[in-house]
């Protein structure tokens, strides 16, 4: 006889079940990962001690009003009433500050967090109301000291982190308008809000993208390349958010004229253009578009770059920019580029712009916008040298210099960077003065294709025989059937 055992009952759904993953995680990290059972309740304790608190702080006995609800909180924290905690607690802070007591403010704020057995929710609660107090005090010195206490006090503590971190947001902006830029950076960059559970997406957005306008301001690009990567760019999608978008996008660009990333800084002007606000502008629409096509010339050539300039020159847009698809398509054409005719038609409104078309500052007069022009004209050069390739199998050095109109040695050298960068494939006879652009097969390739040739020929010459048997099969035929007959 074998035993069976019932199945036990399934248990009721909780009334929590119906919360997402993220807000059950939210609420764990809000309440410290406990929740505190209350023993006792001093609601009613509370409610008739508080006002008289208030009267003996009015009546200006501060300290004997802070003595009695030093006591009366110690009650509501043994007995583990969260509520009427955070109500004393929150009421000393608010005492003090209204009588002006600071240095007291932050002895209290101080001894009230390191209370044995502390609720955390009474100390957020306080935290929160302390942080009022900022604009409240009389001097900068009162205000850091202030400051200083509060981000002593939630240090570490995860039931506090916004707090802290719109603490830290606030001294690094003080430190900023001090002139002190280095010192800010440091400060925000010690906030790695990515992490926050409990803070909205948005405010995280806010804080990062304030991290990468201080390291630019500073000029460390490596960590603003660091930072970047924590925004997803799917948050942009909402055209809610397309002042952050702008702003994130503004601040990718100068990373990458930093950089000289030209092919990123043409996806970025991209994005930008695509924003709702740049699209509801017809001028800034414009000007983005400008810096779409300048910035996806200047990029090297690759397949992608292949690929976007094409989709580029689709756009209708281009419809209304009839000078800037001219030049685009310059770069689509197989054909070889004068470079004198294309500064003298272009140069002017690139960089000074003419009638119905502003500059976009991008080749300016500066040291910057020379090295831009430079590149400019260095692209046209790489423009010229693939037509060659794609045209010719060998041509002399002489020629190919008329052509790029530069100097031999010039023309050699854009040749030369060309072939490392694997753009071309070529060859040069110096003594000769002969660039063979012949493409160059693997071994591999050569033996693949001398199998497959091998492969024919034996295939041609089963063929043949098969046919000269069935020829000489039918020879035989024709010749015997006479002689039976």
């Amino acid at each position: 006889m074998t035993a069976t055992q019932e199945k036990p009952a399934a248990s009721p759904k909780k009334k929590g079940d119906d919360k997402t993953k993220e807000e059950k995680i939210n609420e764990i990290i809000a309440d410290g990962g406990t929740t505190v059972k209350m023993e006792v309740d001093y609601s009613a304790t509370c409610d008739e001690k508080l006002p008289v608190a208030e009267s003996l702080a009015e009546a200006g006995k501060l300290n004997e009003a802070i003595e009695m609800l030093m006591s009366l909180e110690k009650q509501t924290r043994t007995g583990a009433d969260t509520h009427s905690s955070g109500r004393v607690l929150v009421l000393i802070v608010k005492l003090c500050a209204k009588a002006g007591d600071w240095n007291q403010l932050n002895e209290k704020i101080m001894e009230l967090t390191k209370k044995r057995s502390q609720l955390k929710q009474a100390v957020a609660k306080m935290v929160a109301e302390c942080c009022t107090f900022l604009d409240l005090t009389p001097d900068k010195p009162t205000l850091l000291k202030l400051i200083d206490t509060l981000r002593t006090v939630t240090a570490g503590k995860i039931y506090v982190e916004n707090e802290r971190a719109r603490l830290t947001h606030r001294l690094s902006q003080i430190k900023e308008a001090d002139g002190d830029m280095v010192e800010a950076a440091k400060i925000m960059q010690e906030l790695q809000v990515e992490t926050y559970g409990s803070m909205e997406r948005k405010e995280k957005v806010e804080l990062i993208l304030e991290q990468m306008r201080l390291c630019l301001a500073t000029e460390d690009y490596i960590r603003t390349q660091i930072i970047s990567k924590k925004i997803s760019t799917k948050f942009f999608e909402d055209s809610a958010h397309d002042e952050l978008r702008l702003k994130f996008y503004n601040y990718m660009i100068r990373l990458g004229l930093h950089e000289q990333d030209y092919l990123g800084i043409c996806k970025n002007y991209r994005a930008v253009f695509e924003s709702k606000t740049i699209q509801e502008d017809q001028e800034k629409k414009m000007t983005a578009m400008k810096n779409v096509v300048i910035f996806i010339i200047l990029s090297k050539y690759d397949n992608e770059q292949s690929d976007l300039i094409h989709r580029i020159n689709k756009e209708k847009i281009m419809q209304d920019l009839p000078r800037y698809k001219s030049m685009l398509e310059r770069f689509i054409t197989s054909e070889l580029i004068n470079q004198s005719a294309f500064c003298q038609q272009f140069e002017k409104e690139l960089r000074d712009g003419v009638e119905g078309s502003q500059p976009t500052g991008t080749f300016s007069r500066d040291e910057a916008g020379e090295t831009r022009w430079k590149d400019l004209l260095t692209r046209i050069v790489e423009h010229n040298i693939r037509i060659m390739a794609k045209y010719y199998t060998r041509i002399s050095l002489k020629r190919m210099a008329e052509l790029l109109a530069l100097p031999e040695t010039q023309a050699e050298d854009s040749l030369s960077e060309m072939v490392v960068s694997g753009a071309v494939s070529a060859k040069t006879d110096r003594l000769e003065g002969i660039i063979d652009f012949s493409q160059q097969q693997d071994p591999l390739e050569n033996l693949n294709e001398w199998s497959s040739n091998t492969n024919k020929l034996m295939d041609l010459v089963m063929k043949t025989t098969h046919l000269i048997n069935k020829e000489e099969m039918v020879n035989k035929h024709l010749v015997s059937g006479p002689q039976n007959d």
